[in-house]
């Protein structure tokens, strides 16, 4: 019996109480809550229901509580039902109803835990969109990890999800960059503006090699020579950095192509036609007070450039024509102003504000022994995705960036993520998939086969446990998704690597000296069989490797 099973349960057993005491059954939620407890000998689940009811209906809650305890207590796979405190409905499941959720991980396979809540709906996840002006730092690489994290997961719910990088090549920042690649390739100092580092002489160098006359040309074909190629080198080491990261797109979109494209002209256009545009002061302007913003923007200034807003509007714009039903952008820390503002633009273009969505995430600091650590030499000062995987692995920085909830700053302990201890997150989290790689190993070698025939047999209250916490994943991954919160898997990946490893310590799995296997044994491996399924299902959604061997 899983979770879903047991609320539906609770739902007509209700209803048919309801009724039994001439009492509103239309009373009833849509959904019923059922939790497990965090004290284990108040039950396998408790449910709140009673006390949902109990004042709509004009009922005692512990009554009613008591009522529903002895209807449950008569329904096949239930146990015993007992009423705790005000209205609590306590149950425990018999082991032979609980077997279904081995069966059903096993059988799911890799689609274990999936739902198709969002299928039909076609999301567009916009994150990193990191400048082509340096490799990406250490605020972009938790994007692109919990980026990531999240369209697997919101893929894991049915939805189509469309990964699209904006390509920033449009603006002051990159006139900088190219004029801190002429100054390297000149030999002459950063310019006061510039950016630093020493892969800005490793591309200027480049550029030479590649048009050695360069410098002698006149100064807009030389500018416009070290713009294309520099920008090129640079794009082409950031997708090289994501893609060894684990991090892919679907989609490049270029910033400038919104200016070259007429997208521009045609989402003021739109404005028009929506009447949240004026004149002023000689600059054209975007009514977003309208729409909850706390001022109006200008969209073409006064010198006729087009100002920053007025690509954001072009970009949303071009996404609903392309047919998406969710826009969401993942943005750094000191983009706060962005929330309302790009939802007030969607309102002013007509579209509903709901279609927009902003994640900010927050800082990330490396620290070694409790001291912040200083470790680009390629940067400058800045720390990039590069540096955090050559200390720790692509996987413990995944992991460890995806962990916490990006709208808290987190801290990242070189010397603990790197180490192949229990206290390391991720490598307890493997370790439990490695473990139980080597269980079937040795299970084949010794000619014990899972089986799910006598799933009745695991009484054990550390099987309980672990085959109720299997139940939870597909109630996880929802709610990770429809709050955007990948941590919430490694926190339940961790949960269940424990539930694991207390099990295995305490149940013996495989036949020793001349025992031979038996259902009891068979049984067992089956429920590792589905703990590593769904180990190995939740690492695969952050983008963490499940490793066999350790």
């Amino acid at each position: 019996m899983t979770p879903a099973d047991l609320a539906e349960l609770l739902k007509s057993t209700a209803a048919a109480v309801l009724a039994e005491h001439d009492l509103d059954a239309s009373a009833l939620p849509a959904t019923v809550t059922v939790e497990r407890p965090r004290n284990p000998e108040h039950g396998d689940y408790a449910t709140n229901i009673a006390l949902q009811l109990g004042k709509k209906v004009g009922a005692n809650p512990r009554e009613l509580a008591g009522w529903l305890a002895t209807a449950l207590a008569d329904q096949d796979g239930i146990a015993s039902a007992d009423v705790a405190g005000p209205g609590f409905v306590n149950l425990r499941i018999e082991a032979s109803a609980q077997g279904v959720i081995i069966d059903n991980a096993l059988q799911g396979g890799r689609a274990y835990g999936h739902s198709a809540v969002l299928a039909g709906q076609k999301v567009n996840l916009e994150f990193v969109s990191a400048n082509p002006t340096g490799p990406i730092h250490i605020g972009g690489t938790r994007w692109a990890a919990v980026g990531d994290a999240l369209g697997r997961l919101l893929a894991t719910q049915g939805a189509e999800v469309v990964r699209e990088y904006y390509f920033n090549d449009h603006g002051a920042q990159i006139d900088r960059f190219v004029n801190s690649l002429v100054a390297a390739a000149k030999g002459e100092p950063t310019p006061e503006d510039g950016y630093a580092g020493s892969y800005i002489s490793d591309i200027a160098a480049q550029i030479l090699q590649k048009d050695p006359e360069v410098l002698t040309y006149p100064d807009a074909q030389t500018r416009e020579t070290f713009r294309a190629i520099g920008v090129d080198l640079m794009f082409t080491h950031i997708k090289h950095s994501l893609h060894e990261f684990g991090t892919d797109f679907d989609v490049f979109t270029h910033e400038d192509s919104m200016h070259t494209s007429g997208r521009v002209e045609q989402a003021i256009a739109k404005l028009r036609e929506t009447g949240n545009i004026y004149e002023k002061d000689g600059a054209t302007w975007l009514r977003t007070t309208e729409f909850g913003d706390d001022k109006d923007r200008v969209v073409i200034k006064s010198d006729g450039n087009a100002a920053y807003i007025a690509g954001d509007l072009a970009y949303f714009l071009d996404k609903r024509q392309r047919g998406f039903d969710l826009c969401i952008y993942m943005l750094g820390a000191d983009h706060h102003g962005y929330i309302a503002r790009l939802k007030a633009a969607a309102a002013a273009l007509g579209d509903d504000p709901d279609t927009v969505e902003v994640l900010i995430g927050q800082m990330v600091n490396l620290v070694r022994d409790g001291q912040p650590v200083r470790m680009s030499k390629r940067a400058g000062t800045v720390i990039t995705l590069d540096d955090l995987v050559e200390a720790i692995g692509v996987d413990a920085a995944r992991y460890a960036l995806i962990r916490s909830s990006v709208d808290t700053p987190i801290d990242i302990d070189l010397e603990l993520w790197s180490s192949a201890s229990s206290e390391n997150p991720v490598y307890y989290v493997q370790y439990a998939h490695a473990r139980l790689s080597a269980l079937a190993r040795n299970a084949a070698e010794l000619g014990v086969v899972a089986s799910a025939e006598h799933l009745e047999l695991l009484t054990h209250d550390k099987e309980g446990t672990l085959i109720r916490n299997l139940g939870e994943f597909s109630r996880v991954l929802n709610t990770a998704a429809a709050l955007r919160e990948p941590h919430r898997v490694c926190r339940y990946l961790e949960d269940l690597a424990g539930d694991y490893h207390r099990f295995y310590d305490s149940c013996r799995v495989l036949p020793q000296g001349d025992e031979e296997p038996g259902d009891l044994h068979a049984a067992r491996l089956a429920l590792c069989d589905a703990t590593r399924q769904v180990v190995a299902n939740g690492l695969a959604i952050l983008g963490v490797s499940a490793p066999e061997r350790m």
